[in-house]
């Protein structure tokens, strides 16, 4: 199985990609965290993240998605250069699934990467109407969407925005995998025991 490479950025939301990357623990499957420097990075909810690697050091042949999340004030990152230049080394490539949710499919609008994609986003129309990078005639107002290798999410929707990219990626998980408690629960269903081969 190959590795999905997460890109960070100052102000990214860990909690928009956390039911992915818990996914991808689940069923074995590699992350590494990516930052155009190896400086601790703030995220939006107050952590400080260390990045794995530099974009210098991605390789293409070790990973089949690359995952952006949300960003809480994105104008530090869309003026980054090496997170553009990063991202659009991916314009024509067919086979790496580009995940993108809320705000952060602007990064891959400046990047080149939504000329020929329908997508959603979870950005304010009047950041649309300011940056001419965003092809509006392509925006679609769905919770999420799928065209080609390219999904994109509005925020609220990271529990199917999880299940997409997951299963996208060759991850068979139920579509129900992250759904609000729906009934009440006795006492005996919520008594938990070790798995046997765990014990021994």
């Amino acid at each position: 199985m190959k590795k999905a490479a997460i890109m960070i950025f100052p102000q990214f939301c860990m909690q928009e990609i956390s039911c992915l990357t818990e996914i991808f623990k689940w069923y074995d499957k590699e992350i590494t965290v990516f930052a155009s420097s190896l400086s601790p990075v703030n995220s939006e909810d107050g952590f400080k993240i260390l990045p794995h690697k530099t974009f210098s050091d991605f390789n293409r042949d070790e990973y089949d998605c690359i995952i952006t999340p949300g960003i809480w004030d994105f104008r530090e990152a869309l003026n980054d250069d090496k997170n553009i230049e990063f991202l659009k080394q991916f314009s024509d490539d067919k086979k790496i699934v580009i995940a993108s949710i809320s705000s952060s499919p602007i990064l891959l609008g400046k990047a080149g990467l939504l000329k020929n994609h329908k997508f959603c986003c979870g950005l304010f129309e009047e950041d649309i109407d300011k940056y001419s990078f965003i092809p509006r005639e392509n925006i679609i107002r769905k919770p999420v969407c799928e065209d080609k290798n390219l999904i994109t999410a509005i925020g609220f929707a990271f529990r199917e925005f999880a299940v997409m990219v997951a299963r996208k990626v060759g991850i068979d998980c139920d579509e129900n995998i992250f759904a609000p408690v729906a009934r009440e629960y006795s006492e005996e269903e919520l008594i938990f025991h070790m798995p046997h081969e765990v014990i021994n």
